[in-house]
């Protein structure tokens, strides 16, 4: 269920609004659109979603200053480190305020001075905007820091604790 809402009993359509409103994907590649600014890339979700330019480009500008980038707005990802394009990766995911923030090896291409940083900022930005965050890592220091774990092997629950 997402929103009060059961997947398995929705269409195509009614599941590509809730994912495109309600869920935020972080990955590990940024994929960040190469010709765009930090803050266009931002800004696409809300575009896509129906807003006004303006309301999307101010929502880009606070979500990029909230993880550390206002300085950084008009850069394109090739002149961004990749702990600068994780984090516009990051904030794109936040753009049309998701329930759920799914997070897939998000610091996987990262050094581990970055991607420390980087979970710092992933878990205040997930109590800062009262979200639900799946976080699949391999990282156990990572996992650790979670509400709850969930272990799979091959595609198969093995192991789950209770929520703290």
């Amino acid at each position: 269920m997402v929103d009060g809402r059961p997947l398995s009993r929705l269409d195509d359509g009614a599941i590509c609004e809730i994912r495109n409103h309600h869920i935020g994907f972080v990955f590990q590649f940024h994929h960040l659109l190469r010709e765009f600014t930090a803050l266009e890339n931002v800004m696409m979700p809300r575009l896509i979603a129906g807003h006004p330019r303006s309301e999307a480009e101010e929502g880009a500008r606070r979500l990029l200053e909230s993880v550390g980038l206002g300085a950084r707005l008009q850069h394109k990802p090739w002149q961004l480190s990749g702990g600068e394009q994780q984090r516009v990766a990051v904030a794109r995911a936040l753009a049309n305020d998701p329930v759920v923030l799914l997070a897939d090896e998000p610091s996987g291409n990262l050094d581990h001075r970055t991607s420390e940083q980087l979970h710092d900022l992933l878990f205040q930005l997930r109590d800062d905007h009262d979200l639900a965050m799946v976080l699949v890592t391999h990282n156990r220091a990572l996992a650790a820091r979670a509400d709850r774990i969930l272990r799979l092997e091959s595609g198969i629950l093995v192991e789950g604790n209770e929520s703290r």
